[in-house]
């Protein structure tokens, strides 16, 4: 009996992989901050959704009006992750942020500035 369950618990951790890998999603929803060079950027709505997966950072992001983008990153053992994302045209924007719990944030760079604190869904 005590192998039979033993067996079971097994087959469980095979199948759905170690617990740490849980699913987390967040959401940033705002309006963008000018750099120099800029003046519209008060006026551009940014949506950013991000999936955590362990280490693993999974994001689109869509400035209002304008095509859905992408960016994947990996958090370090503090939580913090950097990447760049391309906007079109050959444009990228730096990103970077910290999910650990006691702070989650992001910022995309480039244009404007978006990004703040990110809300958990």
């Amino acid at each position: 009996m005590i192998r039979a369950i033993a067996a079971t618990a097994l087959a469980t951790l095979v199948l759905t992989g170690p617990a740490s890998a849980q699913t987390a999603k967040y959401v940033w929803i705002g309006y963008g901050i000018n750099v120099p060079g800029s003046s519209k950027c008060p006026t551009y709505k940014m949506t950013i959704n991000l999936t955590v997966a362990g280490d693993s950072v999974k994001a689109l992001f869509e400035q209002e009006g304008r095509p859905e983008r992408h960016f994947e990153a990996t958090k370090d053992a503090k939580g913090m992750f950097k990447t760049t994302a391309v906007v079109g045209g050959g444009n990228i924007m730096q990103v970077s942020g910290t999910i650990n719990g006691a702070e989650n944030n992001v910022l995309l760079d480039g244009y404007c500035k978006f990004g703040g604190a990110l809300l958990k869904k």
